[in-house]
C-alpha cells in the first residue's frame, strides 16, 4: 500500500471526529441490517399464507439457521477485529495473512454446515414436533439453507474485509444487492409467479440461499477492485498457527455467544410447546420483529468495533473511550424506541402475520412484557464491541451464558411450573436485566486494566 494511501486510511480511522466516524461506518450497516431484517419478516409473512404450521415451522428451523449465522459472523467478528488492528499497526503483510486465514476457517465451518443440513435434519425435528405437517415442512426448509450455506459464509468474510477498512458503505452494496433480491424472489418462488414454479415453503428457503449467493458474489468483487489495503494472493494462504489463534481467540467467543441464542431458541420452544405450539410461533414472530429493532444496533456494533480496534492498535485512548460512550447512548436511544413501539403497537406487528384470535390473545401481552427488556439488551450489545475490539471476546461470551443460560432458561422453567404462559414471558425480562450488571462489571474491567494503562493523548 503506497504511503498516500496509508495515510488516507489513518486519515479517517484515527483522526476523524469519532461522532462522525461511528456514523458513517454504522449507518450503511444500519441501512442493509434493517432492509434485512425487513426481508426476514416479510418472508415469514409470506410463509404464514401457507398456513401457521409453515409459520411454525420455519420458527422450530430458526435456532439452527441462527447457529449458522453464528458461526459466520462470529468468526467474522474475529477477522474483523484483528485484520482492523493489523491496520492500525501498520503490519500489512500481517493483515493480508489474517484475511486468508479468516477465508479458510470461514469455508471450512461453511462445509460443516452442509453435513449438518443432510444428516441432522430430520433428527432436529423430529426431537421438537410430532405434527407431519410441521416435520415435512422443517426438514425441508432446513435442508436447502443449510446445504447452500457458502453463500453465508462467503458474503459474511469478504464483508468483514470491507468493514476492517473503513469501506462500509461497499459492504452495504453488498447486503442491499442479497436482501432486495429475496424480497422480489420470495413471492415469486413460494407461490409460482410469472411462471416460475410454485415452491411453496422451499421457495422462501431458496430464495434466501440464492440472495445469500448474490451478496458474496457482490462482496467478492468490491474487495477485488475496490479495497487495495486488504488484497488475496496465493502467497497469502497459509498455515499461521498465530494468526489463527489471534481471530479464534475473539472469534469463538462471539460464535458462542451467539450459538448460545440458538441453544436459547431451541430449549425455550420445548418449554413454550408444553403449552401451545402457538407460543412457538408467538416466540418466532417477536424474534422477526424485534430483529428491526436489533439490526440497528448491530450495525452499530459492526461500526464500532474496527474503529475501536484500530485506535487501540495506535494507541488513541481518548478515540477508544469517546467511541465507547457515543455507541452505547446511541444502542440505549434504538432500543427505547423499540420498547415504545412494543407497548403501542403489538396487536399491529401479529396481524401482519395473519394471526387468529388465539394468538392475538397470546401475543399481544406476550410482546408488551418482553418488550420492557429491549434497553438492558442494547447496553449489552454495545459493550460486547468493546470487550471484541480489545482481544476479550471471552467477555461479551460469559455475558451471554450468564443471560442466556444461568439467568434465562431456569427461571422460564420455573416459570412454566406455575403453569401460565404469561409468566414464562417475564423470565427474558429478569434474565436480560440481571445480564446488565454482568455487562458493567466486565466494562469497567476492562477500562482499569487496558485502557487505562494507555498513555493519554490528545488525538480525537
Amino acid at each position: 500500500m503506497t504511503e498516500a494511501k496509508q495515510q488516507l486510511l489513518e486519515n479517517k480511522m484515527g483522526t476523524m471526529p469519532v461522532g462522525k466516524l461511528i456514523f458513517s461506518m454504522s449507518v450503511p450497516m444500519m441501512i442493509s441490517m434493517i432492509v434485512q431484517a425487513l426481508y426476514n419478516i416479510v418472508d415469514s409473512i409470506f410463509v404464514s399464507m401457507i398456513s401457521e404450521q409453515a409459520l411454525t415451522a420455519v420458527s422450530l428451523a430458526f435456532p439452527l439457521q441462527s447457529l449458522m449465522i453464528a458461526f459466520s459472523t462470529g468468526i467474522g467478528v474475529g477477522i474483523n477485529a484483528h485484520l482492523s488492528r493489523a491496520l492500525g499497526e501498520k503490519k500489512l503483510q500481517r493483515a493480508n495473512r489474517t484475511a486468508a486465514s479468516g477465508l479458510l476457517l470461514e469455508l471450512c465451518f461453511a462445509l460443516l454446515f452442509v453435513l449438518t443440513g443432510i444428516f441432522l435434519a430430520v433428527p432436529f425435528f423430529r426431537a421438537q414436533t410430532a405434527d407431519p405437517e410441521i416435520f415435512s415442512y422443517g426438514v425441508l426448509y432446513t435442508r436447502i439453507v443449510c446445504c447452500g450455506s457458502l453463500g453465508i459464509f462467503a458474503e459474511i468474510t469478504f464483508e468483514r474485509f470491507l468493514q476492517s477498512t473503513g469501506r462500509t458503505t461497499l459492504s452495504m452494496y453488498s447486503q442491499l444487492s442479497g436482501a432486495l433480491f429475496n424480497l422480489v424472489m420470495d413471492p415469486v418462488l413460494i407461490f409460482g409467479l410469472f411462471g416460475a414454479p410454485k415452491l411453496g415453503i422451499a421457495g422462501a428457503a431458496l430464495a434466501t440461499v440464492l440472495g445469500q449467493h448474490l451478496s458474496a458474489l457482490v462482496a467478492i468483487l468490491l474487495n477485488q477492485t475496490k479495497n487495495p489495503e486488504v488484497k488475496l494472493h496465493a502467497k497469502s494462504f497459509g498455515f499461521y498457527p498465530e494468526l489463527l489463534g489471534h481471530i479464534l481467540a475473539v472469534g469463538i467467543p462471539s460464535t458462542i455467544m451467539q450459538a448460545l441464542s440458538s441453544f436459547m431458541v431451541y430449549a425455550m420452544n420445548q418449554i413454550l410447546i408444553g403449552f401451545t405450539a402457538t407460543a412457538t410461533a408467538i416466540l418466532g414472530v417477536y424474534f422477526k420483529i424485534s430483529s428491526l429493532i436489533f439490526m440497528p444496533v448491530f450495525g452499530l456494533n459492526n461500526g464500532t468495533v474496527p474503529i475501536l480496534a484500530y485506535n487501540y492498535g495506535a494507541g488513541h485512548k481518548r478515540r477508544i473511550l469517546r467511541a465507547l460512550k457515543v455507541s452505547i447512548l446511541t444502542a440505549l436511544g434504538f432500543m427505547t424506541v423499540g420498547l415504545l413501539l412494543f407497548e403501542l403497537l403489538p396487536g399491529l406487528f401479529f396481524r401482519l402475520f395473519h394471526a387468529s384470535a388465539n394468538m392475538l390473545s397470546l401475543g399481544i401481552p406476550a410482546l408488551r412484557i418482553i418488550g420492557l427488556c429491549l434497553p438492558f439488551v442494547g447496553f449489552s450489545i454495545a459493550t460486547s464491541s468493546a470487550f471484541q475490539a480489545l482481544g476479550k471476546g471471552y467477555y461479551s461470551m460469559l455475558v451471554s451464558i450468564c443471560r442466556q443460560l444461568l439467568f434465562l432458561l431456569p427461571t422460564a422453567y420455573l416459570l412454566a411450573k406455575t403453569g401460565v404462559l404469561q409468566n414464562v414471558w417475564w423470565s427474558i425480562v429478569i434474565a436480560e436485566g440481571a445480564g446488565l450488571f454482568v455487562s458493567l462489571f466486565f466494562l469497567l474491567r476492562s477500562l482499569q486494566k487496558i485502557v487505562a494503562p494507555i498513555p493519554d493523548d490528545h488525538v480525537l
